[in-house]
């Protein structure tokens, strides 16, 4: 990788599948190089993968199988930003479909315990209205949700 910052993300032995459904989930994505273990290490055998190079949304990953040590949790997520209830509801549904599981606020999480916001823009300019009172209601409307629902924060907006 060529990146000086990359974010290394820590599976039990899955990297490869989670890079490669990311790459087929998310524009902007894909696998890399796949390093296979030089020799034996902790939780694995000469020959496995041990480290998959990827890209989510344009940011440079790698997938590191350490092992069942160490688990995600959501004090890291990827945030996605959408254009449209279609988009939303494609990528949302690609996560939760594929094993994930829902979550609050646009927050889901992927079948590898990752933790994605996926977030529309209408939702994230409605927090920052000028208008408090429509940013109030945008913000309470967001509160109730899981998916966020365009039409909702829309109408919330207006009042």
């Amino acid at each position: 990788m060529t990146s000086k910052n990359t974010v290394c993300l820590w599976y039990d032995g899955t990297a490869l599948e989670a890079a490669t459904f990311y790459a087929a989930t998310f524009p902007d994505s894909a696998v890399g190089a796949v390093i296979h273990a030089p020799g034996n290490y902790p939780d694995g055998k000469q020959g496995n993968v041990l480290v998959v190079e990827f890209t989510v949304a344009g940011i440079p990953c790698i997938g590191l199988n350490g092992g069942p040590q160490f688990k995600h949790n959501e004090a890291f997520s990827f945030q996605i930003a959408t254009d449209d209830q279609a988009e939303t509801d494609r990528l949302w549904n690609a996560i939760v479909g594929n094993g994930g599981q829902e979550s609050e606020c646009g927050w889901c999480k992927d079948r590898w315990g990752l933790s994605w916001q996926i977030t529309p823009r209408v939702l994230t300019e409605a927090l920052v209205n000028p208008d408090r009172a429509a940013a109030k209601r945008a913000f309470d409307a967001m509160m109730t949700m899981r998916k966020i629902d365009v039409a909702a924060i829309e109408a919330a907006l207006r009042g």
